[in-house]
Order: C-alpha cells, then structure tokens, then sequence
C-alpha cells in the first residue's frame, strides 16, 4: 500500500487518540480535567437546547417549503395536460410530454428526499423541545425535584435520539411502488 504522507500512515496504523480529537474540535481544552467538562443549564440551553430547537425548526421550515413547492408544480403542470390537449397548438404533444415528465420528476424527488415525512418529523421534535424547554423554566413537573437539570438532559436527548432513529428508519425505508404485488 502507497501513501502520499506519512501523515495518513500513522493515522490508518495506530489507534485514535480521542483525547487529542477531543482537544482538536474544542471539546476539552488540554487543562481541563474530566470533572470541569460538565455543562451546567445556562450553557446547555445554549450550546445544546437553542441549537437543536433552531435547527429542527428550520430544517422543518425548509423542507415544508421544498414540499409544497413540488406538489405546486405537480397541480400546474397536471392542470395544463387537458387544456393543451383540447387546444390545436403548435407543438402541444411535445409540450404535454414535457409536463408529463415534470410532474414524474417532482413526485419522485419529493418521494425520494422525503420532505413531507420530515417536514412533519422535524416540526414535532422542535416543538417537543420547545415543551421540555418551558416545562424546565416553569419548575414545572417532571423538573419539579432538584435533579430537574439532569431530567431535562435525560429528555432532551431522549427526544433527540429518538428523532435521529426515526429518521435513520425514514431513509433507509424504500418507496412504496404501486406496481408491485
């Protein structure tokens, strides 16, 4: 096996050193010990909870947007087969085919990059968070006790993770094709 640096070489032959990673990506900083990682709840609202409530509620934002946008061309371009076809126009076979074919391309992108499934995924999680949010700044319960920062850690990444499953299931779920028996 050939490689261009030695730099590579040492990287695919030893094992990672996580802590130097750790330092590289700014997690830890080398003075810091094990027990100054901890985060306490001004820092995870904004480094952690903002973050994902902003991100979810984008991404959600963006793929509505996407998807409503591709539904909007399928209904023109569908609304325009029967007109050109009752009309004696110049070109009119060529032109319903080309419609035809953008309707079939704007199902099959919004089927394939599923952006109504995530439009409605990601929506819920950002809400959810925004609930765990203000349930924690009300001293509500379940954040009633005075473990309630670890509670709403436990939670908050309970929804995350259980959103990043969901749409692990979501991609690697196949189009259901209509044809088949």
């Amino acid at each position: 096996m050939v490689f261009r640096n030695t730099y590579t070489y040492t990287f695919l032959k030893k094992k990672p050193n996580l802590e130097y990673y750790k330092y590289k990506l700014r997690l830890v900083h080398p003075t810091q010990s094990r027990n100054s990682m901890h985060m306490n709840d001004s820092e995870y609202f904004e480094q952690r909870l903002e973050n994902q409530i902003k991100w979810y509620s984008s991404n959600s934002s963006l793929c509505q947007h996407r998807y409503k946008t591709l539904r909007l061309i399928e209904i023109i371009a569908a609304a325009f087969i029967p007109l050109l076809s009752g009309m004696d126009v110049l070109y009119g076979k060529w032109i319903i085919g080309l419609l035809g074919m953008l309707i079939a391309i704007a199902a099959a992108t919004g089927s394939l990059f599923k952006y109504h499934e995530n439009w409605i995924q990601y929506r819920a999680t950002s809400e959810a968070l925004k609930h765990e949010k203000y349930l924690f700044l009300g001293r509500t319960s379940p954040y009633d006790g005075e473990d309630c920062f670890q509670v709403l850690v436990q939670r908050v990444e309970g929804l995350i993770s259980k959103e990043n499953s969901t749409w692990t299931l979501t991609v690697k779920s196949e189009p259901k094709d209509v044809n088949r028996e």
